[in-house]
């Protein structure tokens, strides 16, 4: 694929625990295999971010953003932009959004074109959905879900989507599949609807295409609550945390990791607590650059799963815990100190040392631009 006289953006977004990551990385492979060159930019309400250290640790140039959305933080969106452009010059710039953000066309992709049109191309918003999710909360299933103000976000982020991906769709059959397309085409009809599993890399062609080839829809932006966007916001708690890990002898990370996943996971089922997504890194003092066990779990009632493994025992390093759920900030911080202590006690000489934490709820949006309506 030809050099673009033009860069091209594109934002995936989708609800917390969607699988954005692995999609972002996906498709960052898939252009650099073609000879692009690519900036990721990742987002989020706080500093130590997962993803980042995912994305970073799969070689590519990546920016993040803490401290707020993308819609709010929209001049230091274009100074990560820039900063990658003057760093490695990319042809495309894929950007990673906050999980519970929403009104991205409105408030980024709209005054990005009519400021800085002349440097980049706009590619379709696309918006990813786990599955088993969204049959819950479309009430197609039963299971564990969100609060009516939690919902609101996640089905705005649906409304304003040009590309609908229902992810991870190996998780559930056919027929549910048809079922979730339906509604979801019902729902929201100026979308298309895809359907891929990111983390097998498969169905993923038919996106990447449209992504590179197709230009935004210009249509009026959708009208959006703030009121209830920010109390949405503020029932999630929000987590991250980075531990210092030391062993007198080796110990099994990968091991460690799930232990300490399920530790916590046990502790907010028992409180009612509903996940919307808790993941973690670990990276090793002693093992090569760039490599990590990493473990990801997207709903409370979910089996959390490894996605890199190390192939060797580690003596020491960083664990980065990022939890975002439905409570409490101080009961998600209680549920992973609680996790650490059982955890550590069982691999014997480790100690785990907490070296920072930041845990609260996120602010009202005060989003920097708003192109084409008012704030309700």
């Amino acid at each position: 694929m030809p050099t673009q006289s033009k860069a091209r953006y594109i934002m995936i977004g989708g609800f917390l625990g969607a699988g954005k990551t692995t999609t972002v990385g996906r498709l960052a492979k898939h252009l650099t295999d073609q000879g692009l060159r690519v900036g990721l930019i990742t987002n989020d309400q706080a500093g130590g971010l997962v993803d980042t250290k995912l994305l970073r640790g799969q070689g590519y140039a990546t920016e993040e953003i803490a401290g707020g959305c993308f819609c709010c933080r929209f001049n230091t969106l274009v100074d990560a932009a820039n900063k990658l452009s003057d760093q490695s010059k990319p042809d495309v710039f894929i950007a990673e959004p906050v999980g519970s953000c929403t009104d991205l066309v409105a408030t980024v992709t709209y005054p990005l074109r009519r400021m800085y049109g002349d440097n980049f191309t706009i590619a379709p918003l696309s918006v990813l959905v786990d599955p088993v999710r969204a049959r819950r909360v479309f009430g197609l299933d039963q299971g564990g879900t969100f609060s009516s103000k939690v919902a609101y976000i996640f089905k705005k982020q649906l409304e304003e989507a040009d590309v609908i991906v229902i992810s991870k769709s190996d998780l559930i059959g056919d027929e549910q599949r048809e079922e979730l397309h339906g509604v979801l085409q019902r729902e929201f009809p100026e979308a298309r609807i895809l359907s891929a599993s990111p983390r097998l890399d498969a169905g993923l062609e038919t996106l990447f295409s449209q992504l590179m080839t197709d230009e935004q829809a210009r249509r009026n932006p959708m009208a959006v609550d703030y009121e209830v966007y920010a109390d949405g916001e503020a029932l999630l708690g929000w987590l991250n945390a980075t531990v210092t890990l030391k062993s007198e002898d080796e110990f099994e990370a990968n091991d460690f990791l799930k232990s300490l996943a399920v530790n916590v996971q046990q502790r907010l089922q028992s409180e009612g607590t509903e996940i919307a997504h808790f993941k973690m890194t670990y990276s090793p003092d002693d093992g090569i650059a760039g490599e990590l066990a990493s473990i990801n779990l997207v709903r409370s009632d979910y089996i959390p799963e490894l996605g890199m493994e190390l192939d060797e025992p580690s003596e020491g390093g960083q664990l980065i815990v990022n939890l975002r759920a439905e409570a409490d900030p101080a009961t998600l911080m209680q549920a992973v100190q609680a996790g650490l202590n059982k955890t550590t006690s069982a691999f014997p000489g480790l100690t785990a040392k907490l070296e920072h934490e930041e845990h609260f709820r996120p602010g009202k949006p005060t989003p920097t631009h708003r192109d084409g309506a008012e704030v309700v």
